[in-house]
């Protein structure tokens, strides 16, 4: 049986007929997305596409200003 590394994932999914795609039911519920939930889509031509929370650009911006300097 392989083993992923701590705290990393994989799950596929098939893209429908309309464009959308279908978070698997594990990954929904490991991660807490439920029905309703906006989830970020970034590209780059060369290494694909990420799908993530929004809060994950809170968080790089708190990364790259320093967290004192974001929070006003």
């Amino acid at each position: 049986m392989e083993t992923n590394p701590v705290g990393k994932y994989a799950w596929t999914a098939k893209v429908g007929e309309k464009g959308q795609i279908v978070i698997p039911k594990e990954a929904r519920r490991f991660f807490g997305i439920s029905p309703g939930d906006t989830l970020l889509i970034l590209g780059n031509e060369a290494s694909g596409l990420v799908v993530t929370r929004p809060e994950i650009l809170n968080d790089l911006a708190d990364e790259i200003l320093g967290k004192e300097e974001h929070k006003t």
